[in-house]
């Protein structure tokens, strides 16, 4: 199901990402989930999402901070 607010993502994505990274999460997990091309494997929509905030963010540490 899609995430209305950052607020209602999965505590492990909102504890480790910055609000930025929250706010590409949400949105390809939304986008993914609204596409209806992957079903609702949620699975495979929270990949999605964590290849988005791959893109422009990297971990550094403990931390996730955008690329160069």
């Amino acid at each position: 199901m899609p995430y209305p607010e950052n607020e209602d993502l999965p505590p492990g994505v909102r504890h480790a990402l910055p609000d930025h990274a929250q706010d590409i999460y949400r949105a390809a997990f939304n986008a993914a989930w609204q596409s209806g091309r992957y079903g609702q494997d949620e699975a495979v929509l929270h990949r999605i999402a964590w290849a988005a905030v791959k893109r422009r963010y990297r971990k550094l540490g403990e931390s996730w901070v955008p690329r160069s």
